[in-house]
């Protein structure tokens, strides 16, 4: 017997300490006419830590930072993934499912540090650094992927340095990821100038005045913040990282710097812990909506599509990075 598809009134359950009721009210259809799409199409919905609560926990089926959801897109058993996130990532579903439809509900829910770097600027790099490994970050185009050895994430970034065992690395293109990397290694790590629009706006000053505000507060960092918030933070990791320190130690107020919707998704999980939103919104990630993503699954839009021959190269590193 096929299992009852969930009703959009039971899911309310979940996200009402975060969504408002006369918010709720928008989203209901198109919460369930999801649902029954994804069942009628064979899909899954994959949703980046950052999406609205709307969508990480009503809709999606796969959830979690990029490292995750590369991995977890390795064993998808669909038809149809739909990303729930910014195109970087929906073009490395692709990558890791060649044969499967990979949507993307906007085209334009990009990505600053992606924009900041193209395959001619590694290529010099290349040039200028000869046999120097190239680590890229997963925040970019499958055809900047293609020209690096290995790809990373925030998760793993320290674990694929140390694993190429070489005294220099070219850390692409996030600088203060690059730097915040170099801090924790002897590795020399050579750095890109790309910034991520969200994180660089975090201030030492920032955290400071939180602290001054909130006595006894938990600081925790994304390592794409600047140094000086990195080091001023009581803990700094990935998403995932971030999500995992509050459910371990509980702390009783906390502050998460990073994307605004991850303090609402976290909260969720933890109604007897206070969130302190200190917040940044993300605009790309913030053009996926409900309404786009059901009409990426009436309309079968926007099918993500990659060059072959950038395709195999780019699989290679990111293939490569899963396995570290």
């Amino acid at each position: 017997m096929t299992a009852a598809l969930p009703t959009a009134a039971a899911l309310y359950e979940r996200v009402r300490r975060v969504i408002p009721p006369i918010e709720w009210s928008a989203f209901s259809n198109d919460i369930e006419a999801i649902l029954a799409l994804k069942r009628k199409r064979n899909s899954v919905i994959l949703a980046h830590n950052y999406q609205t609560p709307e969508i990480f926990h009503c809709v999606a089926d796969i959830v979690g930072d990029s490292l995750a959801l590369a991995r977890r897109a390795m064993s998808v058993d669909a038809d149809v993934i739909v990303l729930a996130g910014v195109h970087f990532m929906a073009e490395t579903a692709k990558l890791l499912n060649p044969d499967k439809t990979v949507l993307i509900p906007d085209l334009a829910a990009g990505c600053s540090l992606a924009d900041s770097i193209t395959p001619e600027d590694v290529r010099l790099m290349r040039q200028r650094y000869p046999n120097v490994p190239i680590v890229t970050y997963v925040n970019t185009s499958a055809a900047v992927k293609a020209e690096s050895d290995i790809c990373c994430t925030s998760g793993n970034a320290l674990a694929v340095v140390k694993s190429l065992g070489a005294p220099r690395v070219i850390m692409l293109p996030d600088e203060y990821l690059a730097k915040n990397i170099a801090a924790q290694t002897k590795v020399e790590i050579i750095a890109w100038k790309g910034r991520c629009e969200v994180h660089e706006r975090f201030t030492a000053a920032d955290i400071r005045e939180l602290r001054e505000a909130h006595p006894g507060v938990t600081v925790l960092a994304h390592p794409e913040c600047p140094p000086e918030v990195v080091a001023g933070a009581d803990f700094a990791g990935s998403t995932a990282a971030m999500a995992d320190y509050v459910g371990q130690h509980k702390p009783a107020r906390v502050v998460l710097m990073t994307e605004c919707s991850m303090s609402d998704n976290v909260a969720v999980e933890h109604p007897d812990i206070e969130f302190v939103r200190p917040c940044n919104l993300c605009p790309h990630m913030k053009r996926i909506t409900l309404a786009n993503i059901r009409t990426a699954l009436e309309e079968n839009r926007h099918i993500v599509t990659i060059d072959p021959r950038v395709a195999e190269r780019a699989r290679w590193a990111v293939e490569r990075m899963l396995f570290v």
